[in-house]
């Protein structure tokens, strides 16, 4: 689709580039980022109704199973929520994906490895716990003048609950379990993040098969495509940063002159949305919004390593412990019989 030029917010200055001084490069002002519009809110409840309407049909118009998936789904994603708000992340929301879940959505400049296990912990936690105490209460459902109707819908709930919720804390990526590890242990650059990502495919989409539940090859496909635009990203990164370019900042914080060369990187090495603008001269192009979105991407975000090891050591044992709760409480989980 064409954008027209004089509705993008690029400066007023005219780009320049000093032809009477080849000694010297005079940079045109970098563009100034576009307001995002819309309202977030609006994108979550579409994305609710669609996954209602989606299970609605999955579940054969089961509509308490259905209900009661969804506010599971939204219990979790609620802790996750809360979490990222308490730590001041922005641009937050809640979105579903039909059959397959949701995700919490957040932007943070400095990321804290504290912060991210608690928010990643802050999902799966509270559902099991309220799995738990639905459990403890499910004996006394007569003295709560509880029907049996409802005390067998508790049942499933609070099967469910922790059922899901320890499923999501399994060590794969990109299940909370898994990116709680990752974060606490490895580097995203490293080798051994890209052989857990792809050991963690390889689970996912075993899984679909043995389950016959096909849509969850979704995940392991965005998986691996994934890991080669990292592949790509780090390359590029490799060779901006070789040119003497930080990247550990903000757009607001890079230069005119960081734009500009990085902006000529890009183009150089054929970053795939880029390729019919030209390097050089140093004008804007009518696509310039996606070489500001190529740049921030390329923007690397400031990783606080904040954990000791007695830090890193309790959250592995509290993950740990969730998976000692069927062992200990030989409550209810819906689909599985011992």
């Amino acid at each position: 689709m064409a954008i027209d030029e004089t509705s993008f917010p690029f400066p007023a200055e005219e780009p320049q580039n000093n032809s009477s001084s080849p000694e010297q490069i005079v940079y045109p002002p970098k563009p100034a980022k576009e307001i995002k519009k819309g309202n977030v809110w609006i994108k979550s409840i579409t994305s609710l109704a669609l996954y209602l309407l989606v299970g609605y049909y999955f579940f054969s118009a089961n509509w308490p199973i259905l209900l009661i998936l969804t506010g599971i789904v939204i219990f979790h994603e609620l802790g996750h929520f809360a979490a990222m708000k308490i730590f001041k992340y922005q641009e937050l929301g809640i979105f579903f994906i039909p059959l397959l879940g949701a995700y919490a959505s957040g932007t943070k400049r400095e990321v804290s490895q504290l912060q991210s296990s608690i928010i990643l912990l802050a999902g799966p936690l509270p559902g099991i716990i309220a799995g738990v105490v639905i459990y403890f209460l499910l004996p006394h459902y007569g003295a709560l003048g509880m029907k049996f109707e409802a005390w067998v819908l508790l049942r499933y709930t609070s099967g469910l609950l922790i059922f899901l919720n320890l499923l999501n804390l399994l060590p794969i990526y990109p299940l909370d379990g898994g990116q709680l590890l990752n974060r606490l242990f490895l580097d995203e650059s490293n080798i051994l993040y890209k052989i857990f990502v792809i050991a963690s495919a390889i689970a996912l989409g075993f899984f679909a098969f043995r389950l016959q539940f096909y849509p969850l090859l979704v995940f392991p496909l965005m998986m691996l495509f994934r890991l080669g635009t990292d592949t790509q990203h780090d390359q590029l990164t490799k060779e901006v940063e070789s040119r003497g370019i930080n990247l550990e900042k903000t757009y607001e914080e890079l230069t005119d002159e960081e734009y500009w060369k990085i902006r000529s990187i890009l183009i150089e090495k054929n970053y795939p949305t880029l390729r019919h603008i030209p390097a050089e001269p140093y004008e804007y192009s009518a696509d310039e919004k996606k070489v500001i979105t190529a740049i921030e991407n390329l923007l690397q975000r400031t990783i606080i390593q904040d954990l000791s090891i007695a830090g890193k050591v309790l959250i592995i044992l509290i993950w740990l412990g969730c998976f000692t709760i069927p062992f200990l409480i030989p409550f209810y989980f819906p689909f599985i019989h011992r």
